[in-house]
């Protein structure tokens, strides 16, 4: 659809940690900084990982967790090293379907809140059967980066 695609992910690791009880603007600064230092030698092996796209933010309903991930770059899937911060943990997601919105500019916490709820209403309309209770946010930019930036939102195909 142009509004929306709707990809298939393969099984793949991610490292991640999950800030609790802080705005999601707030998490996700501490928890990409916690994923940062893993790549930067916080790890068992204490070797430099290179840095990866998209850093991805599990949004809950209701919710005050937020769990901040970095993909695993290919060559460490089969083996990532394991995090030395006991915050930080490898995580193992599961091949999906995803209905993926893309939209450009500095995404706030308040722009990707309304960029799902965007694609949660044109999934409804089209009668598509999504998991509705999270959805993910995932960035593809250095801050730095001023123009042309790629971000998105994720649901969960049911």
């Amino acid at each position: 659809a142009k509004d929306y695609e709707l990809r298939q992910y393969e099984t793949a690791k991610w490292v991640s940690t999950v800030i609790r009880g802080e705005t999601q603007k707030e998490a996700m600064r501490q928890g990409f900084w916690k994923l940062f230092h893993y790549l930067q030698g916080k790890n068992e092996k204490e070797i430099k990982i290179d840095m990866t796209v998209p850093v991805t933010c599990l949004v809950k309903s209701g919710c005050a967790d937020y769990k901040i991930s970095f993909f695993v770059p290919f060559e460490h899937q089969n083996s990532p090293p394991q995090p030395t911060d006991s915050e930080v943990f490898i995580e193992e997601r599961k091949a999906a379907a995803i209905f993926v919105r893309s939209f450009g500019g500095f995404a706030s916490p308040e722009k990707y809140a309304e960029e799902a709820e965007v694609l949660a209403r044109i999934l409804r309309n089209r009668g598509q059967s999504f998991h509705e209770d999270f959805f993910y946010t995932a960035g593809y930019d250095s801050p730095f980066k001023l123009f042309n930036r790629h971000n998105e939102v994720w649901y969960f195909k049911k």
